[in-house]
C-alpha cells in the first residue's frame, strides 16, 4: 500500500469517531490540509505566509513525519481550482482544514460544515458569513482577520500626506476578492474617504492577474498621480508585478510585503504575524476546543512601513515628521 493512500485511511478511519474521542488520542499522527489560493513557491508572498504558519506549528510541537502529517493544495490564483481543491480535501476527512484568506476559507466552509477550518488572514469574517461574530464565530470556522474595510481610508489619508498636490487616485481593486456585502463596504469606505480628502478616485478593476496591463493602461489615460492597492490575495500574490509595472506611480499597499517589494508604502496588518497567531489555533482544535467558541484574533498591531528608495527613485521627500510615524523605514 503505498503512503498517501495509508495517511488517506488514516485520516478517514478517524473522521468516523466523535470529535471528543479523536482529541483524546494525543499519540496518532494527525492529519491537516492546507489550502491556499497562491503558487507553491516564491516569489509569492502567500506561500511565505504558509511557511511561517507550518514553522509556527513546529515550534509548539507538531513536526511532519512524526505527529502531523499536512496535505497542501494551491489552486494558483484559480477561483474555480479553490472549490476543486477544496472538495477533495473534504475527502480525505483530515482532522482539520487551514483556509489561506478568504478566497479560500469561504470554498473549504461550503464543502464542510463539521470538520474544523482554521482561517488565516480573513478580510471581513462577519460579512463574508464565515462567522456570526468575531467574539463566538459560532460554527466550524475561526482564525485571523487582518481588517479588510476598516483601513482602507486611512492608507488614502497617509497617500496624500506624502504626495504633494494629489488630486487623482487610482485604486486597483478586484470586484471578486471576497464576498459581495464586503466589496461593497470596502469600495464605500475609500468612495467616502476620497470625497473626504477632496481627491478624484479612479476605481480600476482587476478580475484576474491578465488584467493587470489594461489596468495600468486605464491609469495612465486618465493621469492617475498615485496608486492604492486595495485588499485582496490576488493582487497581494502580484505585488512584484504591480511595483514593476504601474508606470512609476506612487503606490500605497495593504501589506508589508508591498514596500518590500519595492512599493512605497504599506500599512495594514503583517500578514505573517497574523499567520503564526492562527498555528495555535489548530493545536487547541486538535486537544478538543470547539471553533465555534474561539474568538476570531485580531491584529496585535498596525505597522506602517516606508521604502526610502522607491520615494527618492520617485522624486518625493518625506518629511522628517512622517518619517517619525513609520514602523519601518527601508533604505
Amino acid at each position: 500500500m503505498k503512503r498517501r493512500d495509508f495517511i488517506t485511511l488514516l485520516g478517514g478511519a478517524a473522521a468516523g469517531l466523535p470529535f471528543a474521542a479523536r482529541a483524546q488520542q494525543p499519540d496518532r499522527t494527525r492529519l491537516i490540509g492546507i489550502l491556499s489560493p497562491g503558487r507553491p513557491e516564491l516569489p509569492d508572498p502567500i506561500f511565505n505566509v504558509l511557511n511561517a504558519f507550518v514553522q509556527r506549528l513546529h515550534e509548539i510541537g507538531y513536526t511532519e513525519g512524526q505527529n502531523l502529517t499536512i496535505e497542501r493544495h494551491f489552486a494558483n490564483g484559480s477561483s474555480d481550482r479553490l472549490r476543486e481543491l477544496a472538495a477533495e480535501l473534504v475527502r480525505h476527512k483530515p482532522d482539520l482544514v487551514v483556509a489561506f484568506s478568504t478566497t479560500a476559507a469561504r470554498p473549504a466552509k461550503q464543502a464542510t460544515g463539521t470538520i474544523p477550518i482554521v482561517a488565516v488572514n480573513m478580510a471581513d469574517p462577519v460579512a463574508d458569513e464565515l462567522v456570526a461574530s468575531l467574539a463566538r464565530p459560532g460554527g466550524n470556522v475561526t482564525g485571523t482577520t487582518f481588517l479588510g474595510p476598516e483601513l482602507v481610508a486611512k492608507r488614502l489619508q497617509l497617500l496624500r500626506e506624502v504626495i504633494p498636490g494629489l488630486s487623482r487616485v487610482a485604486a486597483l481593486w478586484h470586484p471578486n476578492a471576497y464576498s459581495e456585502r464586503t466589496m461593497a463596504g470596502v469600495r464605500n469606505e475609500i468612495e467616502v474617504a476620497a470625497r473626504t480628502l477632496g481627491l478624484q478616485l479612479q476605481l480600476v478593476p482587476a478580475v484576474s492577474p491578465d488584467d493587470l496591463v489594461n489596468a495600468f493602461a486605464a491609469m495612465s489615460r486618465e493621469r492617475a498621480q498615485a496608486l492604492i492597492v486595495m485588499p485582496s490575495p490576488m493582487l497581494f500574490a502580484e505585488y512584484r508585478r504591480i511595483v514593476a509595472e504601474n508606470g512609476r506611480l506612487p503606490a500605497m499597499g495593504a501589506a508589508r510585503e508591498f514596500a518590500d517589494l519595492g512599493g512605497l508604502m504599506s500599512y495594514g496588518a503583517n500578514q505573517v504575524d497574523l499567520a503564526r497567531q492562527a498555528a495555535p489555533y489548530v493545536d487547541k482544535i486538535l486537544k478538543g476546543a470547539k471553533p465555534a467558541e474561539l474568538p476570531v484574533e485580531q491584529p496585535i498591531k498596525l505597522e506602517l512601513v516606508i521604502n526610502l528608495k522607491a520615494a527618492r527613485e520617485l522624486g518625493l521627500t518625506i518629511s522628517r515628521e512622517f518619517l517619525l510615524l513609520a514602523d519601518e523605514v527601508i533604505e
